[in-house]
């Protein structure tokens, strides 16, 4: 199953920010032998070199459950919730959406709807962290160095609630 949002990350080269570009990311959520599976919950961001959110790219969780009851476990992606989540109202347009079975999944983001446009060329770090009911918690972080133009692949790997998490900008 593929989600995809477009996100062309367009600034003006003369200041050093970002160049026109698609940012794309994978992850792998693994098949987990365990008596009750539950989909994980996961939030997938882009953090300064100060740690500070520059954007949210993608909250994942039970948005269609009753009362929207689904919200009140997106506080066990406590990182993300920490630095981010408890300042934004649930659902978020055009991040939020629904939790993925195990497999490998393919986002790409579109840079204007994302606040991406603005990003200066600099260090920064893709984090994806996964969060599951009756299971654990893992966070994944991505470092890249945007210098402003050309294309960017980076990858990073977890070992439990994610697979496999990688990063290209085009």
């Amino acid at each position: 199953m593929k989600l995809s949002h477009s996100l062309a990350l367009t600034l003006p080269l003369v200041s050093g920010w970002v160049v026109a570009a698609d940012l794309s990311v994978k992850f792998d959520l693994p098949q987990l032998n365990v008596a009750e599976y539950h989909k994980p919950y996961v939030a997938i961001w882009i953090e300064r070199a100060d740690q500070s959110v520059a954007s949210n790219l993608a909250v994942l969780y039970d948005v269609k459950k009753k009362d929207n009851a689904g919200e009140k476990w997106v506080k066990d992606l406590r990182t993300w919730w920490r630095k981010a989540g408890r300042d934004v109202t649930l659902p978020i347009d055009g991040v939020s959406g629904a939790t993925r079975p195990a497999g490998s999944h393919s986002m790409t983001f579109n840079a204007a709807r994302n606040g991406l446009d603005r990003l200066p060329a600099g260090e920064y770090k893709l984090v994806v962290e996964a969060a599951r009911e009756a299971g654990g918690r893992e966070l994944v972080k991505v470092p890249f160095n945007w210098a402003g133009k050309g294309k960017l692949a980076a990858n990073a790997s977890g070992k439990e609630e994610l697979g496999a998490v990688a990063l290209q900008i085009q």
